[in-house]
């Protein structure tokens, strides 16, 4: 098996860039990390540094061995997690996932209640909207996720169906749509767009593709990275915005929606619970909130094949 700690250090020479600047982030010699990799050279049989000018830098072999032992050590990170647990006498942790949106509206009071009745557990919440991007991305506990077109749902979980989530158009007041009952996409072609979603995750897939649906690509005149900001873009009149209506939390006043259709974007959102975990009080405990808080009565497991399937 190859040395962790010598895999720790070569991650961090490729983090920071040089051996001194790594052995000063983990509190070594530069000596001592460049003898500890000159080992794991050895032991692997590569060549994972090498000499450029008066610096070291990685080889392509070592930058992917230092980027798939991201895996291993955030698995390491949750046993030690664990290990400090078990050593406190707490029952345990639960790492939640979510997007923005829903957990502005749903995670305040779910994670109110597992403080109130599981004063020993250990909760970590994650934007894992954001974290997906980055290598050695790991799924946690439970994860409240948009599904998105051809996604592929993983073994270990299992998926529940939370919610459809139509999306509107936002106007300023005045617009010709004012006081519209509803609006055809098409109808938006000719308009000027904020974007609220620069990340080409699900839910930005799921209004291009219904506007390439439509037969035109959006014209964004300014780009923003989430649903509050575009909006106030919107109240200025610099165009109009189309977004999810759970990420629309405050209309501001000056400002209208109006209902999409022709066709109607719709996100679909699941929640994934590691079936490792199902059986856990506080893992039960958040089915039973999220499902009650997104529809009032308990949401019922789907399989793989029907989540996402027919609409988006």
């Amino acid at each position: 098996m190859l040395d962790v700690p010598r895999l720790r250090l070569l991650r961090a020479v490729v983090a920071a860039g040089s051996i001194r600047a790594g052995a000063a982030a983990l509190g070594y010699t530069p000596s001592a990390v460049s003898q500890q990799l000159a080992l794991l050279q050895r032991e692997t049989g590569l060549t994972l540094l090498e000499r450029v000018g008066r610096g070291i830098e990685p080889t392509a072999a070592g930058q992917v061995l230092a980027a798939e032992s991201e895996v291993l050590f955030a698995a390491l990170g949750r046993i030690e997690s664990v290990v400090k647990d078990l050593r406190a006498g707490r029952m345990g942790s639960l790492s939640i996932g979510y997007f923005a949106s829903a957990g502005a509206a749903w995670l305040p009071p779910i994670v109110a209640a597992l403080q109130h009745e599981f004063p020993e557990l250990r909760l970590e919440l994650r934007m894992t909207e954001v974290e997906r991007m980055r290598p050695g991305y790991t799924a946690p506990d439970i994860d409240v996720f948009v599904q998105g077109p051809g996604t592929a749902d993983p073994d270990d979980a299992e998926i529940i169906r939370l919610t459809a989530d139509p999306y509107l158009a936002v106007i300023p007041a005045g617009h010709r749509l004012d006081g519209a009952d509803e609006v055809a996409l098409a109808d938006l072609a000719a308009e000027r767009w904020v974007d609220n979603d620069v990340h080409d995750g699900a839910c930005r897939r799921v209004l291009l593709d219904a506007c390439a649906e439509a037969g035109f690509a959006p014209q964004f005149a300014v780009e923003t990275h989430d649903y509050p900001t575009a909006v106030r873009f919107v109240a200025t009149g610099v165009g109009i915005t189309v977004l999810p209506s759970l990420g629309l939390h405050h209309l501001p006043p000056g400002l209208s929606v109006v209902p999409v259709v022709d066709p109607t974007p719709v996100r679909q959102i699941s929640v994934a619970i590691k079936k490792a975990i199902t059986t856990h009080p506080a893992a039960r405990r958040v089915r039973d909130l999220l499902t009650t808080a997104v529809t009032g009565v308990g949401a019922t497991p789907v399989p793989p094949s029907a989540v996402g399937s027919s609409t988006v």
